[in-house]
């Protein structure tokens, strides 16, 4: 694979050059890992796109909020990439990702890019190289990379590790002031957005915004958030009402966000969170060499036999693998 020409169609806008790079980037093979590495060293770093992480539950319209969403912006003139993370199954290791068919007329927008990822069984919501297809569509010039979870419950916050604004997805009756205070993703939101506040349950969503509104203001306040912030409001995606007042409170969070250090305070966090993540996997890695197989074996037979303590068998093989490393 040529990784300058890659690079310069990435630049260049292409589509298919960006779709081969995450292609290349998701690949857990050494040579590609290796062709992927030289590529993200290739790309322009000067492009910074606004990452708006979005969660919710299945079947809370994430899909259908970011389709209205994406189309509004594109309508403004900008530029969006649309990451969704699809969950893989722990048997087949298999996914649906059919997260682009369900946003068919914003997939038909030469303004957007539409790929949805395997989770390939990555914990928080969010693939392993998710990161990275960020970094990629970056260098291709989107304007907004919206980066939608798997969306399983209360611990995806991963996300907020690689986006600048996070919009956490409710339906309406989905709890009471309770929910509101629980720890996990609710203090990691910086925007709730109560979805599907149209017809019927137009009321419910009334009271279930109400309801977290009160619960963000018992949370402790963050150093960066403006005043105000976080909040609670509510949209219809289907009806495409509360798009647009969205839009202007992630713009206004961002902006002071921008002007008050923290964006880029929190981008060289999120740079140290990922490193830090990088040398872990790395070193996982390490147990899958032959030497370190069998040793894991072995002692794992003895601890299913009784003849080992879980506990000491795990430090007794960490030491040997310090020793082979050493």
């Amino acid at each position: 694979m040529d990784i300058d020409k890659l690079a310069k169609g990435i630049v260049a806008g292409e589509r298919r050059a960006l779709a081969r790079g995450i292609t290349l980037v998701e690949s857990s093979r050494a040579d590609h890992r290796e062709q992927a590495t030289a590529l993200l060293a290739a790309l322009p770093k000067e492009h910074e796109a606004l990452r708006i992480g979005l969660s919710g539950t299945p079947g809370v319209g994430k899909s259908t909020l970011i389709e209205s969403f994406g189309m509004m912006l594109i309508g403004q003139g900008l530029r969006v990439a649309v990451l969704a993370i699809d969950p893989s199954s722990s048997r087949s290791g298999g996914s649906i990702l059919g997260d682009k068919t369900r946003m068919d007329l914003l997939a038909r927008e030469r303004a957007a890019f539409i790929r949805p990822s395997p989770s390939q069984t990555h914990l928080g919501g969010v693939a392993r190289r998710t990161r990275e297809a960020v970094t990629l569509c970056e260098a291709a010039g989107f304007d907004v990379v919206l980066i939608e979870t798997v969306g399983v419950g209360q611990s995806e916050t991963v996300v907020a590790e690689m986006s600048d604004v996070f919009l956490l997805l409710l339906a309406p009756a989905g709890g009471d002031e309770l929910q509101g205070v629980k720890r996990g993703i609710m203090e990691m939101a910086d925007i709730i957005v109560v979805n599907k506040a149209d017809g019927d349950l137009k009321p419910a969503a009334s009271r279930t915004c109400a309801d977290y509104a009160g619960a963000l203001r018992l949370l402790r306040k963050r150093l960066q958030d403006p005043d105000g912030f976080p909040k609670a409001m509510m949209v219809s995606a289907l009806e495409e009402n509360g798009l647009s007042e969205a839009w202007a409170e992630v713009q206004t969070l961002a902006g002071w966000r921008k002007d008050h250090g923290f964006w880029q305070r929190t981008r060289a966090a999120q740079a140290r969170y990922w490193f830090e993540q990088a040398v872990k996997h790395a070193l996982l890695a390490q147990l899958e060499a032959p030497k370190a197989k069998a040793a894991l074996a072995e002692l794992s037979d003895l601890v299913a036999q009784g003849l080992e303590d879980p506990t000491k068998a795990a430090l007794d093989f960490v030491a040997q693998l310090d020793r082979s490393l050493a």
